[in-house]
């Protein structure tokens, strides 16, 4: 009985000893000549494979940035469209795919960071409405001012003069373009501003109809009670957080796509065709850098934005914008280089994405331009007030077509068969509308990036105390990430100093280009005794 309630004991305990086993693993006796020929291998694969590879890696992960692979994938595009243009048309679904994978995020991005930047920075609907007209306001009188330039332009170098029309037979797709264009009404315009539903505005890349949207939800989130509001805030503030990642993500492909794109545009084309239309592609060109120059940079002067810092800034979407020919694409980078540089949220959120349908400041001025280039390839003389009225028959039909590459065509189309100038000027266009779309886009970023800046300063909030603690933030996010070990000054909104017994915050190499990680110690109010003492 004893040995019976032992046993039991031991079998419910665990305590019964189990056999010790030993499980030996026999090795295999390989030949010494294998044995020397792994270890040969072995040393080759580290010392000539893997090692230089490693190093070179790590080199151009620590030295190189964004902009510079872009530029690598710009000058071989260039190269391989130059040389190789069939293949490079091969390869022009590559860029295709980049525009694409844009595409993807630019609505849930503009809704989260609009709605984010209203709700969650404004309790009044009447601070909102006000940042509206003011930047309405700006946008046309900007857009008009380049609208007259594309005019001027147009009359002084006579772009059109000499160029040879094609015949009627070779104007179908111009003709196609115009009847798509449509008639300009009222209506029209309005229901551009207002979709059937969010949805049918996001598949159909309606910028102006998802920032409608969204504007409306977050006036609608202000009214509703503290509870949903902070839910759907946080919902919002999620959603960006993981696109804004998304983004990240899809830039590592942005050389591939951007080189590919150009080598396509560069092989359709070729070199040839400057010499045909060179006129009309310089005078573009020339209105854009005037434009920069005696428009955009006055603007900077005056609204006191830091030109260099501004230009240090935009390097990378405007790099983005020129090479694929489509704002959109641009528009994430665009954003987060706008808050780095000093726009709160709230502003860059809403400008940037308004700009997109009312700012296109490179389009309007080409469309005026090519506008009076189809009348003077056509032997007409136009009157100043018929050029007056197509200018502000442009002013109306040219908003929203940002966000499709050459979409600008259409608007040309419909504007040149409504005036009754001669429609096969349009199909001579559209032979370089590639190489001058890249130029107009561009400009349109910068004209977007610039609006946002000039509506932080009006508003007094750029680099101000409510940027300083959204980058605050942004920079101990990012120092929790990388040493979640280590103590980040927090800051007190409402005292505004610091909660932490460090006076000044510490700094935070949050962004990937070098010039971002140098940016001054921010101070909140005056300076205390200890740091004056470091000083």
């Amino acid at each position: 009985m004893d040995r019976f309630r032992s046993a039991i004991s031991e079998k419910f305990s665990g305590s019964a000893k189990k056999p010790d086993l030993e499980v030996q693993e026999e090795k295999a006796n390989y030949p010494e000549w294998v044995k020397k020929l792994g270890r040969t291998a072995l040393y080759v694969w580290l010392k000539c494979l893997w090692g230089p590879f490693s190093y070179c890696w790590n080199f151009l992960n620590k030295w190189t940035n964004l902009t510079f692979w872009i530029f690598t994938g710009i000058f071989v595009g260039i190269l391989v469209g130059y040389f190789q243009p069939e293949f490079s048309q091969e390869i022009e679904p590559l860029g295709t795919a980049f525009i694409r994978m844009i595409k993807i995020i630019v609505a849930p991005l503009i809704f989260s960071t609009l709605v984010l930047g209203i709700a969650g920075h404004s309790e009044d609907i009447s601070t909102v409405g006000k940042l509206a007209i003011k930047t309405i306001i700006y946008f046309e009188i900007v857009t008009t001012f380049a609208l007259a330039l594309g005019l001027i332009m147009a009359n002084l170098v006579k772009p059109g003069i000499g160029v040879i029309l094609p015949g009627d037979s070779d104007n179908t797709d111009a003709a196609n373009l115009a009847d798509r264009s449509g008639e300009i009404t009222w209506y029209g315009e309005m229901f551009m501003i207002i979709p059937e539903n969010f949805f049918i505005a996001a598949s159909e890349d309606q910028i102006l109809g998802i920032v409608f949207c969204a504007a409306m939800f977050a006036c609608a989130a202000i009214k509703a009670d503290k509870k949903s509001r902070d839910v759907m805030l946080m919902i919002c503030e999620s959603l960006s957080q993981v696109i804004f990642k998304m983004v990240g993500l899809i830039m590592n492909y942005a050389p591939i796509g951007i080189g590919a794109s150009l080598a396509a545009t560069v092989g359709a084309n070729g070199i040839g065709v400057l010499a045909n239309l060179g006129k009309l592609i310089g005078a573009l060109y020339a209105s854009l850098v005037i434009f920069l120059v005696i428009i955009l940079m006055p603007i900077m002067f005056m609204c006191r934005v830091p030109m260099l810092g501004f230009f240090r800034s935009i390097a990378q979407p405007w790099l983005i914008a020129f090479s694929t020919s489509s704002s959109e694409s641009a528009l994430p980078k665009a954003m987060e280089k706008m808050r780095e540089f000093g726009c709160p949220n709230s502003l860059v959120s809403f400008v940037i994405p308004t700009g997109y349908s009312f700012n296109l400041d490179g389009t309007t001025l080409h469309l005026a331009l090519a506008s009076i280039f189809c009348a003077q390839a056509g032997g007409m003389n136009l009157s100043v007030g018929t050029q007056l009225s197509i200018m502000g028959t442009l002013m109306l039909s040219s908003k929203g077509v940002a966000a499709v590459p050459r979409a600008s065509l259409i608007v040309l189309a419909g504007t040149v068969a409504q005036y009754g100038l001669p429609i096969g000027a349009v199909t001579v266009i559209m032979g370089v509308d590639a190489i001058m779309d890249m130029g107009r886009t561009s400009i349109n970023v910068m004209g977007n990036c610039l609006a946002c800046c000039v509506m932080s300063r009006l508003e007094g909030s750029f680099r101000g105390t409510e940027w300083k603690f959204e980058e605050e933030a942004r920079r101990r996010k990012a120092l929790a990430i990388e040493d979640p070990n280590i103590i980040v000054p927090t800051m007190d909104a409402s005292s505004g100093k610091h909660v932490h017994p460090s006076d000044d915050p510490v700094e935070v190499m949050v962004h990937g280009n070098k010039s971002a990680r140098s940016l001054e110690t921010y101070e909140y109010g005056p300076p205390s005794s200890s740091s004056q003492e470091r000083k």
